[in-house]
C-alpha cells in the first residue's frame, strides 16, 4: 500500500476525492485514489490528473512532481467498465481503441517527475509511468501492456517510448505478447531505477525527490532540456545547445551561489533566479 511518508502534510483534498495531492519542501505528491478500482483511469481522475500536472507546471514553489497509487496498484489501466457504460448511453466513442489519449500523455511539467510504483502498473497505467522521468518500485509491483490481447494496442505513447527506455526486443516481447514482468525483470530491463520494499518506497521516493528539489531549479530545468531535446538533434547541433544553455545558467544568480556558499562552507539557498 501507497502511504505518504510520515511527517506529510495533510493532503488538499478529502480521501473520497479520486485524486490527492500535497505539496511540501518543494515536491508534490500526486496519489491516484480510486483503491477499489485500482486506480483504474476514469474521467473524474483523467480531469484531476491533468489539473495537478498542471499546477505542477505553473507553481515555482513546485521543483518535482512524484505520481503514485492509493492501495494495491499503481495504475491498472484505463478503466474499461466505465468506458463500456459511457458507449452505452451514448456519451463516448463507439470503440476505445479510436479513443484520442487523455491530454496528459503528451504534457510536459517542464520539471523532474518521479513514478513511485507500489503495485499494479498496467496498460495505461504503465504509459502513465512512462511519462516519468524515471520510476522506482516496490518488491510488489507488476509491469504489462494487456491492451493487444484485447483487440487493440497501446494508445498512449507505450510503442514509442518502451523501445527508448529498455531494450528493442525486450519493448518488443511486452508489446506483442502482453505479458506481465515483475519487478525483479522491470530492474533488469532499465525499466525501473531500483526496487525497494513496500514499505520503503516512498521513503526512498522522497529522499531523492527532496535531492533533486535542493538543487537550483533553473539548473535542472535547462539541464532537462538538454538531455531531451538533444535526443533528437544531431551530436554536433545538440553540444551547440548544450553550450548554450549552460552558458545562460552560468550567469544566473544561483550559479553564483553556489561556489559562494561551497567556499563559505554552508548550504546553498538557490532562489531560482
Amino acid at each position: 500500500m501507497a502511504e505518504q511518508p510520515a511527517n506529510a502534510d495533510s493532503t488538499s483534498q478529502a480521501e473520497g476525492e479520486p485524486l490527492l495531492l500535497d505539496v511540501r519542501q518543494g515536491v508534490a505528491w500526486i496519489t491516484l485514489n480510486r483503491p477499489d478500482a485500482l486506480n483504474a483511469l476514469n474521467g473524474d481522475l483523467t480531469a484531476a490528473l491533468m489539473a495537478a500536472l498542471e499546477r505542477v507546471r505553473d507553481d515555482d514553489a513546485i521543483r518535482v512532481g512524484v505520481i503514485t497509487g492509493a492501495g494495491r496498484a499503481f495504475c491498472a489501466g484505463a478503466d474499461l467498465k466505465d468506458r463500456v457504460r459511457n458507449q452505452d448511453e451514448g456519451r463516448g466513442p463507439t470503440a476505445f481503441p479510436a479513443a484520442p489519449p487523455p491530454s496528459y500523455f503528451s504534457f510536459d511539467t517542464d520539471k523532474p517527475m518521479i513514478a513511485a510504483v507500489n503495485g499494479y502498473c498496467l496498460g495505461a497505467g504503465l504509459e502513465l509511468a512512462l511519462t516519468c522521468d524515471f520510476r522506482i518500485a516496490s518488491t510488489q509491483a507488476s509491469f504489462g501492456l494487456p491492451e493487444i490481447t484485447l483487440g487493440f494496442f497501446p494508445g498512449a505513447g507505450a510503442p514509442i517510448r518502451l523501445p527508448r527506455v529498455i531494450g528493442f526486443g525486450q519493448a518488443l516481447e511486452m508489446l506483442f505478447t502482453g505479458e506481465r514482468i515483475d519487478a525483479t525483470h522491470a530492474r533488469e530491463y532499465g525499466l525501473v531505477n531500483r526496487v525497494v520494499q513496500p514499505e520503503g518506497l516512498l521513503p526512498e521516493v522522497e529522499r531523492v525527490a527532496l535531492k533533486i528539489a535542493s538543487n537550483a531549479p533553473l539548473a535542472v530545468k535547462s539541464l532537462r532540456d538538454v538531455i531531451y531535446q538533444g535526443m533528437d538533434m544531431t551530436l554536433p547541433q545538440a553540444l551547440r545547445f548544450g553550450g548554450a544553455l549552460r552558458w545562460a545558467i552560468g550567469q544566473t544568480e544561483d550559479a553564483k551561489e553556489g561556489p559562494r556558499a561551497f567556499a563559505e562552507k554552508r548550504p546553498p539557498e538557490f532562489k531560482g533566479r
